[in-house]
């Protein structure tokens, strides 16, 4: 793939090698549905940055990928320990230099390693989904957006994942048109200052940080400590108060609630507007959970056909956060492109394990053997048994095979578990049983009860 940027790429460093990898690992189809959108922009000492297209594209990168994609990048630079991604919007297809466009309305730090500006277009207020728990924080967003330093500061808090960002980032994105915006994290703003002290160019990061209409900074729980830091981003705050601009902050917590912050900075912020987002009610939930059906539905051809049945479920169980929500549908998509077939409800069970909000049993070797004689009305000690009569091998592999699919444990483990059995008894087992599943409906449907009771002490609902 070929870098549409300029930049000074570190000749030790051969992003086509590590493509090559990348598709040898992951197969074909996940590297060019995926991985071969990811375009190298530059390197840095201890970690890269790359873009991709959307933010959607990242987030699914992210969450099935990343590990295993620094993993391969460690192989041929040890020294890589992050990998930083990048939204490009590739506005006008025009090659990006190093110049800064002087008309933009979006300021920059220039010679920025990142040339570092957050906003997205595609989060805006019209695809923000609307519930009674974020409600106020949608109208006072708007009221923000509508009337410039009305509500000064303005402080958004929720838990992760609820939606904080995008509101940010939907008022700079409605303020840009006319107003000079800059859009930051608050870990990027203090790299920034820490990098200005070293390069002696303190002037410029505070001509940068005042000279503009709105600062918008994301996740300020993080820039705690760091006492010099804290003293110029307070002066900088009240620079931009005392001229009429607007300043917008986002956190996880309320300001009373802030860490290692000095007060005076957490008093300033109460004195503003403060509004939180609770946790997405179930109909909020449902909402969000089919408006990113249809988006996915827009953008890929294998189109992701999800009973009612199955939305209300995941929207009952899923209850954290809204990242989660379209992280497990993330997760149903991805099986359905590999399947070419959305799961059932039991699958889904198991696709979403560490997601649902089920009351679960602790899954043990023990619990499965018990629950798998009980199913075949035998005894545990016959199970245990060295006896290889038919009417008790069946229910030895089930539980075998259930026991290495359900847990963590070894095969050497899981045959001492089964009175010192080899682990070449446990891996027979376990393909005998995936043999009779393609086979046997009445062995698959009995793994499936077993499966249920086994995870969630329910019948089976299929």
């Amino acid at each position: 793939m070929k870098n549409n940027l300029n930049v000074n790429i570190d000749k030790n460093f051969n992003w086509e090698i590590i493509q090559k990898e990348l598709r040898n690992h992951f197969g074909n189809e996940i590297y060019e549905s995926w991985l071969k959108k990811i375009v190298f922009q530059e390197k840095s000492n201890n970690f890269i940055l790359v873009s991709v297209s959307t933010r959607f594209i990242r987030d699914w990168i992210v969450s099935r990928y990343l590990d295993q994609i620094l993993s391969t990048i460690k192989k041929f630079n040890k020294e890589i320990v992050r990998v930083e991604f990048k939204i490009d919007n590739k506005i006008l297809n025009e090659k990006v230099d190093n110049k800064i466009n002087l008309d933009s309305k979006i300021s920059f730090i220039k010679d920025s390693f990142l040339q570092y500006n957050r906003i997205d277009q595609n989060k805006s207020f019209d695809n923000f989904v609307i519930g009674n728990s974020n409600k106020l924080a949608y109208e006072a967003s708007k009221k923000v957006s509508e009337k410039l330093s009305h509500y000064n500061p303005f402080y958004l808090y929720s838990g992760v994942g609820m939606g904080k960002t995008h509101l940010l980032n939907a008022i700079g994105l409605k303020l840009k048109q006319e107003k000079k915006v800059t859009f930051i994290s608050a870990e990027r703003f203090m790299y920034q200052f820490v990098k200005s002290i070293r390069s002696n160019e303190m002037v410029k990061f505070k001509d940068n940080f005042r000279n503009t209409d709105v600062l918008i900074i994301d996740d300020i729980q993080f820039m705690n400590g760091k006492e010099a830091m804290q003293e110029e981003f307070f002066h900088t705050f009240n620079s931009l108060i005392e001229k009429g601009s607007q300043v917008i902050l986002s956190s996880d917590r309320p300001p009373n609630k802030l860490i290692k912050i000095q007060e005076r900075i957490k008093s300033r912020f109460s004195g503003g507007l403060v509004v939180d987002i609770q946790n997405p009610e179930y109909e909020l939930r449902l909402k969000i959970l089919k408006t990113k059906v249809e988006d996915l539905n827009l953008l890929y051809n294998e189109k992701l056909n999800l009973s009612d049945e199955i939305l209300n479920f995941i929207s009952n169980e899923i209850r954290s956060s809204v990242r989660e929500l379209v992280g497990a549908l993330n997760r149903i998509a991805s099986f359905t492109r590999i399947y070419s077939r959305a799961p059932n409800l039991n699958e889904i069970k198991i696709i979403l394990k560490d997601l649902l909000n089920i009351n679960e049993t602790k899954i043990t070797i023990d619990n499965i053997q018990t629950l798998v004689c009980k199913y075949f009305k035998i005894s545990k000690n016959e199970m245990l048994s060295s006896r290889r009569s038919r009417y008790l091998v069946r229910p030895r592999q089930v539980a075998i095979y259930l026991s290495k699919i359900l847990t963590t444990k070894s095969l050497p483990e899981i045959g001492r578990e089964f009175s010192n059995r080899d682990h070449t008894t446990v891996i027979h087992s376990v393909k005998t049983v995936e043999k009779l599943k393609k086979e046997n409906n009445e062995i698959l449907n009995g793994i499936d009860y077993l499966k249920n009771q086994i995870l969630y002490k329910k019948e089976n609902e299929i």
